[in-house]
C-alpha cells in the first residue's frame, strides 16, 4: 500500500474514493473526491487522509466534520461493506483484534492488531484471537476481551461473513485450522474457522458497538423474498401518494393563478346564456262544481204613494 504500516489488506479494504463517490455520493468523479480529500475534510480513526486510495478496513472510523457524519465500517449479513452511522460517544474508541504476540527488543512486550497497529506493553495475559478496545485520541489500549465460550462474536470471513452470534463451542485440531461454533438470536447454528471470528462483545445482547440492520441475523431466501417485496409495495404506495400531494398543489396552484388574473386583467364577464324553456304543459281542465238550487226572492215591499204638498203662497206688495 505504500504506508508506513501495514493497514488492512487489498481484500479487507475500501479505499476512500469508493466510500465518497459511490457509497455516500457526495462526488461524481474521481476528479471530484480528490477535490474534497485535499480538503482535509475526511478523517479515518481521527487522522486526516487525504490519499483516496488509502484502504479503510473493518471496525475502522470515519467521520466527516463539515456534514457532522460518523460512520463505522462493519459488515451486512451478506458479507458487504456497510457504512454504519453511530453516535459522537462510539467514535472515540475502536476494537482491534490480536493477530500476534510477541517480545520485543530488552524484553519490551508487544502486540500487533488486525489493522496493522503495533502497541507495546500491553497488560499481562493477552492472547491471539482477543479483543482490544483502542483509544483513538491517545492509541493505548483501553480495556480488553477475552476469546473464551460465551461471548458475542461477528464473522469477518468465509461464508458466514457478517454474521453475529455467541461462541457455543471451541474445537482444537492439531495441524489444522481451528473450529468455532456459533449461534446467532434466531436459534440458527453455523461453524467456522476460529481466524474468522472477531469479538465485539462480553456476552449475549452486550456488544461493545453498535451492530447494523438485522443485528447480525441472516434471513433465508424465502424470508428475504417477502421482504423485498414489502419494500417495493412500500415505494410504489409512497410514489403512488407522493403524485396525488403533487396534483393537489398544482390543482391549488392553478386556481390561485387563475383568481389573481382575473383580479388583475378584469376582464368583461361573458353574457349569461338563456335559460332554454321547457314547453309547457296543456293545463288540466278545471272541474266544475253542481250549481246549487236559487233561492226563492223575497216579494217587495209596498210603496205609499204621498200627494205632493203645496207651495206657500208669496206675499203681494
Amino acid at each position: 500500500t505504500g504506508y508506513q504500516r501495514r493497514v488492512h489488506g487489498a481484500l479487507e479494504s475500501f479505499p476512500l474514493v469508493l466510500i465518497l463517490r459511490n457509497k455516500l455520493k457526495y462526488a461524481l468523479t474521481y476528479k471530484e473526491t480528490m477535490q474534497i480529500l485535499k480538503q482535509r475534510l475526511l478523517k479515518v480513526d481521527g487522522r486526516v487522509r487525504t490519499d483516496p486510495k488509502y484502504p479503510a478496513g473493518f471496525m475502522d472510523v470515519i467521520t466527516i466534520e463539515r456534514t457532522k457524519d460518523k460512520f463505522r465500517l462493519l459488515y451486512d449479513t451478506k458479507g458487504r461493506f456497510v457504512l454504519h452511522k453511530i453516535q459522537s460517544r462510539e467514535v472515540k474508541y475502536k476494537l482491534c483484534k490480536v493477530k500476534k504476540v510477541a517480545m520485543a527488543a530488552k524484553s519490551v512486550p508487544y502486540v500487533s492488531t488486525h489493522d496493522g497497529r503495533t502497541i507495546r506493553y500491553q497488560k499481562s495475559g493477552t492472547k491471539r484471537h482477543d479483543s482490544l478496545i483502542v483509544d483513538l485520541r491517545t492509541g493505548k489500549i483501553a480495556g480488553r476481551v477475552e476469546m473464551k465460550v460465551g461471548v458475542l462474536v461477528m464473522c469477518t470471513g468465509g461464508s458466514n461473513t457478517g454474521r453475529v452470534g455467541v461462541l457455543m463451542k471451541r474445537e482444537k485440531h492439531k495441524g489444522s485450522f481451528d473450529i468455532a461454533h456459533v449461534k446467532d438470536a434466531a436459534g440458527h447454528k453455523f461453524a467456522t474457522r476460529l481466524e474468522n471470528v472477531f469479538v465485539v462483545g462480553r456476552g449475549a445482547g452486550k456488544p461493545l458497538i453498535d451492530l447494523p440492520k438485522l443485528r447480525g441475523i441472516r434471513l433465508n431466501i424465502a424470508d428475504d423474498r417477502k421482504k423485498k417485496i414489502a419494500k417495493q409495495l412500500r415505494s410504489k404506495r409512497g410514489k403512488s401518494a407522493k403524485k396525488q400531494r403533487e396534483e393537489r398543489k398544482n390543482q391549488k396552484g392553478s386556481k390561485r393563478g387563475s383568481k389573481k388574473a382575473t383580479k388583475s386583467t378584469k376582464t368583461p364577464a361573458k353574457p349569461a346564456k338563456p335559460a332554454k324553456k321547457a314547453p309547457a304543459k296543456p293545463a288540466k281542465p278545471a272541474k266544475k262544481a253542481p250549481a246549487k238550487p236559487a233561492k226563492p226572492a223575497k216579494p217587495a215591499a209596498k210603496v205609499s204613494k204621498a200627494k205632493p204638498k203645496a207651495k206657500p203662497a208669496k206675499a203681494k206688495k
